[in-house]
C-alpha cells in the first residue's frame, strides 16, 4: 500500500468514526486493532490515536489469562492464593545468553527459545506451573570478541541464579527446574548444583533443554549431526519454525559457515515439538512428585 493509500485509507477512517454511532466506532477500533494494516493506520489519523488506546487497554484486560503461566503475569493476591491453595507445585527459571549467533541468527536467540519451551510446558501443565523470568545474560566469555555479546562472570552469575532459585523456594516451591538455553551455562553449574541441594533441601534440577530429547529423533530428523551445536541446523531450524523473523536468509547465504543452510521449517517444528513433548512430560513427572532428585549427602 503506498503512502498516498495511506493517507486516503486514514481519512476514510476517519470519516467513518466521525459519522458512526458509539457501537460503530467500537467495532471500527476493535477491528483495527486486530488487524496489522489497519492498526498501522490508525497513527495516521490522530483523532483516533486516544480511543485506539483506551480500546487497546480494554481489550489487553479482556483477554488476560485467568491462570497465568508467567510469574509476572499474576498480581501478588493471584499468585499468594495459588501458593496458599496448593495449584502451584513446579517453578521453571529458564537461562539463557544474549550473545552472537553467527551472521543470520539474532542474539536473542538462546533466551527466545528457551522460553518458547518453558512456557509451553507449562500451559500443558497448567495451573500447576509457572514459569519465572528468563536470566538473559549468561556465561559468554568465549563469545566476547563480537560486540554485542553480553557476559557474566561465573561467580556473578551463579549468585543471581542461587538468589533467584532461594526467593522462588521462599515462595513455598519444593520442585524447581532450571532449565538452560545456553552451552556455556552448563559447566559451571553442574559443578556447583550439589551444593545448591544441599543448601535448600528441595528438588532442585538443572537441565538443558535439548538434552531431553532422545537422541534418535534428533538423529533421524536432521541432516548434520550437529546437535545442539551453535547457530547451525538445529538452532536455525528451531527459528525458522518458531520465530522465522529473527532469521536473516541473506545473510546466511553469504557467510562461510554453510552448515545452517541445511536447516528448514519443517525440521524445526518436528525439533520444537518434540522438546516440548518430552520438557512437559518431564515436568508432569515433577509435577506428581515422581520425578525428584535426591539431595547429595555431606562428607562424613
Amino acid at each position: 500500500m503506498t503512502s498516498d493509500h495511506k493517507l486516503w485509507f486514514a481519512l476514510l477512517i476517519t470519516e467513518q468514526y466521525n459519522r458512526g454511532t458509539d457501537s460503530q466506532r467500537t467495532l471500527l477500533i476493535v477491528t483495527a486493532i486486530s488487524s496489522d494494516d489497519l492498526r498501522s493506520l490508525l497513527f495516521t489519523a490522530p483523532v483516533l490515536h486516544q480511543e485506539y488506546n483506551h480500546w487497546k487497554r480494554i481489550m489487553s484486560q479482556a483477554t488476560r489469562p485467568a491462570k497465568p503461566v508467567l510469574l509476572g503475569q499474576n498480581t501478588r493476591k493471584e499468585f499468594r492464593e495459588r501458593m496458599q491453595s496448593g495449584e502451584l507445585k513446579v517453578c521453571i527459571i529458564p537461562v539463557a545468553a544474549t550473545e552472537q549467533h553467527l551472521e543470520h541468527l539474532a542474539m536473542d536467540h538462546d533466551y527466545r527459545s528457551v522460553m518458547h519451551v518453558a512456557t509451553a510446558a507449562a500451559e500443558r501443565n497448567s495451573p500447576h506451573v509457572i514459569v519465572a523470568p528468563s536470566m538473559n545474560i549468561g556465561i559468554s566469555e568465549h563469545h566476547m570478541k563480537h560486540i554485542g555479546t553480553l557476559s557474566s562472570m561465573p561467580g556473578s552469575w551463579l549468585g543471581v541464579l542461587f538468589d533467584t532459585i532461594r526467593s522462588m523456594q521462599s515462595a513455598g516451591f519444593e520442585h524447581i527446574l532450571v532449565l538452560n538455553g545456553h552451552g556455556g551455562n552448563m559447566a559451571p553449574c553442574k559443578g556447583i548444583w550439589g551444593q545448591f541441594q544441599q543448601r535448600l533441601e528441595i528438588n532442585l534440577q538443572f537441565h538443558s533443554y535439548w538434552d531431553l530429547l532422545p537422541s534418535h529423533i534428533w538423529k533421524e530428523t536432521m541432516q548434520s549431526g550437529d546437535y545442539p551445536g551453535h547457530a547451525q541446523e538445529f538452532e536455525t531450524a528451531f527459528a525458522m519454525y518458531a520465530f522465522p523473523e529473527n532469521v536473516d536468509h541473506e545473510a546466511m547465504a553469504a557467510q562461510t559457515d554453510q552448515a545452517p543452510a541445511l536447516a528448514t521449517p519443517e525440521t524445526g517444528k518436528i525439533l520444537v515439538e518434540s522438546i516440548i513433548d518430552h520438557v512437559a512430560q518431564h515436568v508432569k513427572e515433577m509435577v506428581d512428585g515422581e520425578n525428584v532428585w535426591e539431595v547429595p549427602p555431606f562428607f562424613p
